[in-house]
């Protein structure tokens, strides 16, 4: 830096400023401003500059600064303001990254942060773990980190408030460990147990009934201590869980420091007779050989001594920890104290408090945060899981899943919805029934009701034809035209009354190197036609019968010809179904019913004749408003520059787009028109509008359905058309819907309150029937619905029939929810599958049984996970569900429960086949189970049962929500069914699938179970 000389007065009279532009300070602990220095002799005999600590330099806010006394001193010195340079927020420091840099004057020093050694320049992590006799003070495990180190527990521990010790985990307090009976807890672990009359299952949770006879493992006390195995040859073979080493006499089973750390809090060593358990440093072995205590060292000082031997020794970590709560460092100015990630230290500089890291930012959960010694974790909302950076929720798409839905799943934030097609309705939650609609008073159909999958159609008697409304049965048809593909149907209209049911007749009519063509004609073939009638000729029949129905069908297909080179031959095939009415006037004294009918069959044949003849010279067209449409046609010789579309179709874009709701095809304008007012079309490609049943006009152009025609009757209103002008319906009659021909009677002489109801409940009954009963008109008593229907409604005459294979456990039921479906059972596929109660996941049914049977392919074993089982108890065991080898009462059983259990559990099959049996009372009734299993090869057998033996597997909550997780197991299964799948997932997916400790966990055994196929 420049620095102008001055005088000894100018210094006198006024500080000597400089300049300096602002600058951003990094944090720095002590240093100053700056420095006034001198020049001491001579300035051109190459004087020194002098540092005057009496001297301070002053910067105001402007940046300029001056040299001034310390109060009380003077000086005549010319002084110099120079600014001291802050090497620590310039950055020109050499500190290391992790070290504290200190401005000084003229200078600065560089200090390691806390948790870290070194002169400042160099610094490098402090390993509080390194200790093998300290260990960090951690009394299991320590974890070294970057600056600190954090202490964990093994499993069945938990850490406790100082953050060091490891205390017991009671597991039985949480849903009873798991345990089927009974759960007894132990230091670091616990076991499940059996009442009397019971023994526990090879998965350690669940209990079996003890058989009286049978095979040895399941009559006798065979005297395994813990699994029992069947030989070959009939005897028992001993097995330990793991953790366990069989004894000598191969019937007990020996602990070992691999099962609940051995059963000791701190430090567990095996030796030749069994775990000895040791205490940490600063604890002492309880006299139960297992516990460890903290324990104080007494000194035989007097209290003088011993005050003075405090004072001093505080200063020092070798004596009493420095007086630290946790970590103690010995420094140049004394002790310092440290405390662990997830602790913070108090003001007094000892003490370590558990940082509740819930109270920031919730910790950084997306949902619940539960703050734990040392740490936190994180939970979620029902119908979200926790990732694996184990903060953040993400929903569950259950749509994903398989079996969700019969028919449409959609998903929602933390839940999903099932929804069922027209005509059908939701039971069991999931599950989709077609609708008896006919069951609903009768479908409302004014004669006959037909039930079918999705819908339903009425039926008239004889003479008589269905009214536009689809339910009503009226005296004459009504004429009108529609197609879909090929096909056509053609009714015409009659004013007379049939006196006979139909004359039906069906024609068969082949074409050659002809295509079904089903398209409008061109007008040259129009003009070449002439006045050729309807259906390619005369038709004898039109004057003396009543065709009322014709329904052409034409299909087509390529035959082979002989001969390599020759092409393929068109075949098309034309049928023709007839439908013809006798007239009442026909009748005669010369001819009675069955001389008409015969003549009439005559006429029919013959006019099939002269069909013929007209498609075999390809002249088979049809005329229908104003435009002729050919049914088969010989190809063209010219190609045209694209196919045309087919019937009731027009080219947009250059795809044929079918007419849609409310227009029909207009062959004469090559395009899809609107309908008319007084017309509607309810189906696509149409070739024609029909006319509404009122012929005044009225209504919307392009309606789309008959209720658009408008004028229609009103609910408790009739007509002989359905519509205005209308009626009221009288007194004892109702009507519920609109535009209908008729009212309903109540029946049995019942009025209504009132013209014009609307519903039977309008009618004056003599008992009003709650849900769950219909009116009988007949005699007047309310009667309970029978068993497979239901009625939801108060005053009602009709029950519905359940939905779809349904039906409900007793009479009276009151609701869909009570419709189960009653199938369950069967033979199950080789590989994977699932095993699952009826009505799933709705509740079971009453008084079922279902027997499923899975025999693997050879040398397959069994894998089966229960994520979770609702059966109610209270009903004492009345709802049961058995997993044994054979039907045989004494076959080797792997497992049986008849109670809930949402803790889940995997376990190997005992034997190679299974015979699963579910049995249900008429008692209470429940969610049930959705199993799923997997075979896996039989040399593994050993492995999957290790891993699935070890309590680790369900030892927290984010492993238990892996086997719950549809998408996980489905892929653990994918990988055990087919090991060689293992390399479909990559390394990140398996990360971002599974948790950490999961991995971890099985990490060892998965590499030793694909080592043979790497």
């Amino acid at each position: 830096m420049f620095v102008k000389a001055s005088s000894p007065e100018s210094e006198k009279s006024a500080p000597v400023p400089f300049q300096n532009p602002p600058r951003q300070r990094r944090q720095r602990r002590g240093g100053g401003g700056g420095g006034c220095v001198a020049l001491r002799g001579a300035a051109a005999a190459g004087g020194r500059l002098a540092l005057f600590p009496s001297r301070r330099c002053s910067v105001d806010d402007a940046g300029t600064g001056q040299c001034v006394p310390f109060s009380g001193l003077t000086s005549s010195l010319g002084l110099f303001c120079i600014p001291d340079v802050d090497e620590c927020t310039e950055g020109t420091d050499d500190c290391h990254i992790d070290a504290i840099c200190q401005n000084t004057p003229k200078s600065y020093k560089c200090i390691c942060k806390p948790g870290y050694k070194g002169e400042g320049k160099q610094c490098e992590d402090i390993d509080e773990c390194e200790n093998d006799f300290y260990n960090g003070g951690c009394v299991h495990e320590c974890i070294n980190i970057p600056g600190n180190y954090r202490c964990t527990c093994y499993d069945g521990f938990m850490l406790a408030h100082d953050g060091h010790n490891c205390l017991d985990v009671d597991e039985c307090q949480d849903n009873n460990g798991g345990c089927q009976q009974i759960c007894v807890n132990t230091m670091g672990s616990y076991e499940c147990q059996c009442k009397e009359g019971f023994f526990l299952s090879d998965n350690q949770h669940t209990c079996i009934h003890r058989s009286i006879e049978g095979m040895n493992c399941m009559n006798k006390d065979h005297g395994c201590a813990h699994i029992c195995r069947e030989t070959p040859k009939g005897g028992v073979a001993c097995e330990c869980r793991p953790g366990f080493e069989l004894a000598k006499n191969q019937k007990d089973c020996k602990l070992t420091c691999n099962y609940g750390n051995g059963g000791c809090q701190h430090t567990c060593d095996d030796t030749d007779t069994g775990p000895v358990c040791g205490c940490h440093q600063k604890y002492a072995l309880h006299s139960d050989g297992r516990t460890c205590i903290e324990h104080f060292i007494t000194l035989p000082f007097s209290p003088l001594s011993l005050s003075l031997f405090l004072f001093h020794s505080a200063e020092t970590c070798a004596v009493n920890n420095g007086g630290c709560d946790r970590t103690c460092k010995d420094t140049a100015t004394g002790v310092r104290c440290s405390c662990p990630v997830g602790f913070t230290l108090q003001p007094d500089g000892k003490t370590c408090k558990d940082i509740d890291e819930c109270l920031v930012n919730n910790g950084g959960c997306d949902h619940f945060c539960r703050n734990t010694v040392g740490s936190f974790e994180c939970s979620c909302q029902k119908g979200y899981k926790l990732l694996t950076d184990e903060r953040t929720c993400q929903d569950i798409d259950e749509c994903s899943f398989e079996r969700t839905c019969d028919h449409t799943c959609i998903n929602y934030p933390g839940s999903f919805e099932c929804l069922c097609h027209k005509g059908y309705t939701l039971y069991g939650l999931t599950h989709c029934g077609d609708i008896d609609e006919c069951s609903i008073s009768n479908g409302s159909c004014d004669y006959g009701c037909l039930n079918t999958m999705g819908s339903y159609e009425c039926v008239c008697p004889p003479g008589k034809k269905l009214h536009w409304n689809k339910k009503d049965c009226v005296g004459k048809c009504v004429s009108f035209l529609s197609s879909a593909s090929q096909t056509m149907f053609f009714f015409c209209s009659t004013s007379t009354d049939s006196i006979a049911p139909p004359i039906k007749q069906k024609a068969r009519f082949k074409i050659k190197d002809a295509k079904c063509h089903l398209r409008p004609r061109s007008k040259e073939k129009t003009k070449d036609a002439g006045k050729q009638a309807v259906l390619g000729g005369q038709f004898p029949c039109t004057d003396n019968c009543q065709v009322t129905f014709v329904n052409l069908k034409c299909d087509s297909s390529k035959k082979k010809r002989r001969g390599r080179k020759s092409p393929s031959k068109e075949v098309s095939h034309i049928t023709a179904e007839f439908e013809v009415e006798m007239k009442s006037e026909e009748v005669s004294d010369t001819c009675n019913i069955d001389c008409v009918r015969k003549r009439m069959e005559q006429k029919l044949q013959t006019a099939i004749k002269t069909l013929r003849k007209s498609i075999n010279k390809q002249q088979f067209y049809i005329q229908f408003s104003g435009t002729e449409y050919e049914v088969a046609q010989k190809p063209a010789k010219a190609t045209e520059g694209h196919e045309a579309c087919s019937t009731g179709q027009v080219l947009q874009d250059g795809k044929c787009v079918t007419c849609s709701t409310g227009t029909f095809y207009s062959g004469e304008h090559n395009q899809c028109v609107p309908c008319s007012p007084g017309t509607y079309q309810d189906t696509e490609g149409q070739l024609t509008c029909e006319p509404c049943p009122s012929n005044d006009g009225q209504g919307v152009a392009g309606a789309r359905n008959v209720s658009e025609c408008g004028g229609q009757c009103s609910p408790g209103h009739y007509s002989s058309d359905g519509f205005k002008p209308c009626r009221v319906c009288p007194l004892g009659t109702y009507q519920p819907e609109p535009g209908r021909t008729l009212c309903f009677p109540c029946g049995g002489g019942l009025v209504t309150k009132y013209e014009g109801a609307v519903s039977f409940q309008d009618c004056e009954t003599k008992v009003h029937c709650s849900p769950g009963h219909y009116y009988n008109s007949t005699t007047h008593r309310c009667i309970r619905c029978p068993v497979g229907t239901y009625q939801p409604e108060f005053g009602q005459n009709y029950c519905i029939t359940c939905p779809g294979n349904t039906s409900t456990d007793f009479d009276g039921s009151t609701n869909v929810t009570h419709c189960k479906n009653q199938h369950c059972g069967g033979e199950l596929g080789d590989y994977t599958g699932y095993i699952e109660s009826p009505n799933y996941p709705g509740d079971y049914p009453a008084n079922v049984e279902c027997i499923w049977n899975i025999n693997p392919p050879p040398k397959r074993r069994i894998l089966i996970v229960v994520p979770e089982i609702f059966l109610p108890i209270e009903d004492e065991c009345g709802d049961v569900l058995v997993m044994r080898k054979s039907a045989s009462p004494t076959s080797i059983t792997t497992y049986e429960t008849c109670q809930t259990y949402e803790r889940p559990i995997a376990f190997t099959s005992r034997s190679r086949k299974l015979w699963i049996q579910f049995k249900s009372n008429e008692g209470n009734s429940g969610k049930g189970f959705q199993v799923p299993y997997v075979t896996y090869d039989e040399d593994y057998q050993q492995l999957i049962e290790d891993i699935v033996r070890d309590g680790r597997l369900y030892a927290s909550e984010n492993h238990q929500e892996i086997l719950k997780d549809k998408k996980l197991i489905k892929a653990l299964f994918d990988v055990l069914a087919h090991p060689q799948n293992y390399f479909k997932y990559t390394a990140q997916e398996s990360k971002e699938m599974f948790p950490r400790s999961f991995i971890k966990l099985l990490r060892s055994k998965v590499s030793r179970f694909l080592r043979p196929y790497k």
